[in-house]
């Protein structure tokens, strides 16, 4: 009888714990795995969006939420932010908005100059050619010119290739021939830009003095610049345009030197507000530079007789230095500078 009791409370207690264990087992298969997350409580205002579901999409998200920002372990915090809405407003400037721009404006002063060429032609030197030549520049300055042209001649169509290069060359040469090109052309863009900061600093240095604004260049400009065939306006070793020029560049090369720098070393001044602005400084500011400079390069070659020859040569024609910058030849002149053949010959009024 003993034997019977024992056997009958064990069967009895092996019955409790499988009724237990039947009665837990679908509450557990009724809770989420512990790699899921459950849904997030919808709000009667808004609703929430969960980042960690497969469902969301990304365009989904960029509508529920401006501001992508998580958690992160590493010192970095400027790294916790995926997306931001200027992020999204900088990408339309510079894939859509510098696009029109630049091409508005280059293309533009290219054919503005094509169509100047056609109806005036070039400005021939008064007087045809003499024979006799006077210093213009001396070997330093040419020096100090060159380095900042062709410099800045390798920084236009590297910088261009950043902002065009998609556009032209990619479907010309193909993606792998583009993004070594690019990536070279980086590189390129970002040392040869200390070449560029170097010889504007010497022209600056060596011409500054010389371009300060004056009395005469208000006439110049009152009679047309030379560029009135019946006017010779008279002007000193600039002339009026030739200073615009040279402010113009001492201004634009140090905005974009130091807005490209910003850009070269992130974080290191500015955040990334700072370098999406920066950024757009430097292009915006960098299109009207490569304007201006196509219109400077037209006029000292193509534009006016003789002119690339002070660049080039670092001396110019006698009727040319009288009919272009008369007042700057009395001066030197005056100082005893030219030879005495030069000094024996009055300079044109």
């Amino acid at each position: 009888m003993t034997m019977f009791l024992r056997r009958a409370r064990f069967i009895l207690g092996t019955l409790f714990v499988v009724a237990i264990i039947a009665a837990i087992g679908p509450v557990h298969a009724q809770q989420p795995a512990p790699s899921q997350t459950p849904p997030p409580q919808q709000s009667s205002r808004s609703p929430i969006v969960d980042p960690d579901a497969d469902a969301v999409h990304e365009q989904q998200l960029l509508r529920e939420f401006p501001r992508i920002q998580g958690f992160i372990w590493i010192p970095d915090e400027r790294a916790s932010v995926l997306v931001q809405p200027e992020g999204r407003t900088w990408r339309y400037f510079h894939e859509v908005l510098l696009h029109w721009i630049g091409a508005v404006v280059i293309v533009g002063m290219v054919v503005l100059l094509a169509i100047f060429y056609w109806l005036v032609g070039p400005l021939r030197m008064p007087g045809g050619r003499s024979g006799t030549r006077v210093r213009r520049f001396s070997t330093f300055e040419r020096f100090s010119h060159w380095l900042t042209a062709t410099s800045f001649v390798v920084l236009a169509l590297t910088g261009l290739n950043i902002t065009f290069g998609k556009l032209v060359l990619l479907p010309l040469i193909g993606p792998e021939a583009f993004s070594t090109l690019a990536q070279y052309a980086k590189y390129v863009h970002n040392y040869i830009s200390f070449a560029f900061v170097l010889g504007l600093a010497l022209i600056v240095i060596n011409w500054v003095k010389d371009n300060i604004p004056r009395k005469i260049d208000i006439v110049w400009l009152k009679e047309g610049g030379g560029f009135i065939p019946s006017k010779h306006p008279q002007a000193g070793r600039f002339n009026a345009g030739e200073k615009l020029v040279f402010w113009f560049a001492f201004g634009a090369g140090a905005a974009v030197a130091i807005s490209g720098y910003l850009l070269m070393f992130p974080f290191y001044v500015t955040n990334i507000a700072g370098m999406q602005l920066a950024q757009v400084v430097h292009a915006l500011i960098a299109v009207a530079f490569i304007a201006v400079i196509i219109g400077h390069i037209y006029i000292g070659t193509l534009g006016t007789e003789g002119a690339f020859e002070a660049m080039g040569a670092g001396s110019v024609d006698l009727n040319w230095a009288k009919g272009h910058h008369g007042k700057w030849l009395e001066d030197e002149i005056a100082k005893g500078r030219f030879p005495q053949q030069v000094a024996s010959i009055a300079p044109a009024e």
